[in-house]
C-alpha cells in the first residue's frame, strides 16, 4: 500500500483511475486525508471515495486491485463511510 506522502506525490488531480482489467471507471479529484482518494464527480454529480489500500501502482494512471463492477459497488459517497469501524 502507498503511504499518504508518496500517494500525494504520485497521484494528481485528473488522473484516470483504472480497474484490474484496465478499464477506466473514474478520475482523481485529489488525495484526501491519510488514506483516501476523492474521485471527480460522476455523471450524476456525485463524488465517490476509494481507499489508498486498493492502489496497486501509479504511472500515468492510478491502478486498483478491483474490477470495474467491484470498485463501483464498494466505493463510498462520503469520507466518513470509507473509514474502518472501530
Amino acid at each position: 500500500m502507498l503511504d499518504s506522502e508518496t500517494a500525494k506525490e504520485l497521484i494528481k488531480p485528473h488522473m484516470p483511475v483504472v480497474c484490474s482489467n484496465d478499464g477506466q471507471f473514474a478520475v482523481v479529484d485529489h488525495v484526501e486525508g491519510l488514506d483516501l482518494i476523492k474521485l471527480a464527480k460522476d455523471a450524476q454529480g456525485q463524488h465517490h471515495y476509494i481507499p489508498l489500500a486498493w492502489v496497486t501502482s501509479v504511472d500515468d494512471k492510478v491502478h486498483v486491485d478491483r474490477t470495474n463492477d467491484q470498485a463501483m459497488r464498494e466505493w463510498t459517497t462520503s469520507p466518513e463511510s470509507s473509514q474502518p469501524k472501530a
